[in-house]
């Protein structure tokens, strides 16, 4: 089925839901207009449509290879990547005094989801790149911004993050990697990172690999990591491009999904490169790009959960099976009813969760206001966990839906699957980014997650004259929520993680419940259903998730090795 970017939808949360106007009203953002919005979904719409989504199938169906220490990439996406830079996707957020277009986050995640729901192995390319631009405004000296900036934002160079290396996984203050000064300004990069997304293409004219190292005086763990600005080519004085640095693509990953994105084992031997920020700062520098990347990530869980909603309503408007009513298609069947619903109600409340997120971020940028900063930082985990979440469970529930046919390739349903599983591994994994929600997050005694609570339950109070039934339901959920919370936040650290997961997805369904009551507001028929499906069939789920959080941790810890083993 072609794709189709769900822009009525982005029009409607930013007018509805999430409170576009409030970014739209600040100075940063006064050219946000309504018709400036209506030219960059269009116009991203029409890329996506008509550009990227035929180039899904052929990056799965022919991945990127290695070719005589080369990195080859899929067909067509040389040209899709060029789409993509000369419509000025890549540098939608960043500064126009370096070339960007200075646009809110807000839009440059609608931009995102549209492409991720396209071709996601695609997509990962810019998305790198837009994390290293923020990354480089931030801490980078002027000397490598003035370089760097102007050709990452063009397109003509992009970017990468390297963290893992193969003794370390997520505990990045394991690193082995070293910098030796070469007493010029510049460093010595020795050592060997592994699952590097877009490591190397053979369509920009460089690559840019942001490399966490240790220097000679660096302390062990991550207080003596540094950052450095290591490029494939380097530059000469001039700007223009010189000689190859001592880095390679030692080899690419086989992969489950995301045949088209080339993830390499990555082997620096000497390499040279600048610090960035100051030494023993690159945990502060690379997080500006983690948790850029996170936002991004959740938001390509999302966009693949599109692709596969749209690819089994489709199928199951046009597979005619059994004697269902109406058309006689499988759509007809209450339990395939029933499964499109789930998904496209999760769609919404995904994509209503990563805009909440994308404005909080703009009006912290906007205002330089504590408040704005610290709901950024807690909605970046959920948005990033639940995004993720809801593209595999929907991808999969696509599958189903095809029946046996989803099980066949040629369908297209089982990539979608295949593709985002790793969504909620890397840019840290699912996991951490709960266990981050229920400890730095909460170091504020639960502060911001309470002041979001306040909102939701304002917003149910506001409700109950048109909308009773459903208004009680949030405000009663948002209620447990506080409860829990007020208990979470007097727990010691191991009781918190022990149920930060199922809290995390509580916090997100009774986000959604929100995000759907709101919808429901607007008067207009077809949300307010899809409301009362949201929040009577699958709101309910945070009872259970939070009677899993109060447990603490002393009952999963008694379970000893032995009664796993056994």
């Amino acid at each position: 089925m072609p794709y189709r970017a769900p822009v009525h939808d982005y029009r409607f949360l930013m007018e509805n839901v999430v409170g576009f106007a409030q970014v739209a009203a600040t100075e940063k953002f006064a050219e946000a207009t309504p018709d400036l919005i209506e030219a960059i979904l269009t116009e991203a719409a029409k890329m996506c449509e008509g550009v990227l989504a035929p180039l899904n199938r052929s990056g799965d169906l022919h991945p990127a290879h290695l070719e005589n220490g080369t990195v080859r990439t899929s067909p067509g996406f040389a040209e899709g990547y060029k789409a993509i830079a000369e419509g000025g996707w890549i540098g939608m957020s960043a500064s126009p005094e370096v070339g960007g277009m200075g646009l809110p986050m807000t839009l440059t995640t609608t931009v995102n989801e549209m492409m991720s729901s396209a071709c996601l192995s695609l997509q990962l390319n810019p998305l790198m790149t837009q994390g290293q631009i923020e990354a480089l405004e931030h801490h980078a000296s002027d000397e490598i911004k003035a370089l760097c900036l102007p050709k990452l934002i063009s397109g003509e160079w992009c970017g990468t993050m390297n963290l893992t290396e193969p003794q370390a996984g997520s505990d990045v203050g394991a690193l082995r990697a070293k910098a030796e000064p070469n007493g010029d300004g510049s460093f010595a990069i020795t050592g060997q990172k592994i699952y590097i997304s877009w490591a190397d293409n053979d369509f920009t004219e460089n690559v840019c690999h942001l490399v966490l190292a240790r220097l000679p005086d660096g302390v062990a763990g991550t207080k003596g990591i540094s950052l450095f600005m290591v490029p494939k080519r380097l530059p000469n004085a001039d700007g223009t491009l010189g000689a190859a640095n001592d880095l390679r693509v030692v080899s690419l990953e086989h992969k489950m999904g995301l045949h088209g994105s080339p993830t390499a084992v990555m082997e620096y031997s000497g390499a040279t490169g600048w610090l960035v920020g100051p030494a023993h700062g690159g945990m502060a520098a690379m997080f500006t790009m983690m948790n850029n990347a996170r936002l991004g990530v959740g938001v390509q869980g999302l966009g693949a959960a599109e692709g596969a909603y749209q690819h089994a309503l489709a199928y199951a408007m046009d597979r005619k099976q059994g004697k269902a009513g109406g058309s006689g298609a499988i759509i007809e069947h209450a339990d395939v009813r029933r499964m499109l619903a789930a998904m496209k109600a999760d769609v919404f409340a995904a994509r209503a969760i990563a805009l909440l997120n994308a404005v909080a971020i703009d009006m912290a940028n906007a205002t330089d206001d504590a408040a704005w900063k610290a709901r950024a930082a807690f909605l970046t985990p959920i948005g990033k966990a639940f995004g993720t979440d809801v593209g595999i469970e929907v991808a999969n529930t696509g599958v189903q839906v095809h029946g046996g046919m989803g099980f066949i390739e040629e369908t297209g349903a089982a990539q979608f699957s295949r593709d985002v599983r790793v969504t909620a591994i890397y840019e840290g994994t699912n996991g951490i980014q709960a266990m981050d929600l229920v400890a730095r997050k909460l170091m504020d005694g639960g502060e911001a997650a309470f002041a979001i609570l306040d909102e939701i339950e304002a917003t149910a109070e506001a409700a109950k004259g048109t909308l009773p039934e459903l208004a009680k339901a949030v405000w009663n959920a948002a209620e447990t929520l506080r409860e829990t919370t007020e208990w979470l936040v007097e727990q010691e650290l191991t009781d918190r993680f022990a149920g930060a997961v199922p809290y995390l997805r509580a916090f997100a369904r009774v986000l959604g419940g929100h995000a759907h009551l709101s919808a429901a507001l607007s008067g207009d028929a077809g949300r307010k259903r899809l409301a009362t499906f949201y929040i009577k069939r699958l709101l309910p789920e945070h009872a259970g998730l939070l009677a899993h959080v109060r447990e603490g941790a002393a009952d999963l810890m008694a379970i000893t090795t032995d009664d796993l083993c056994a």
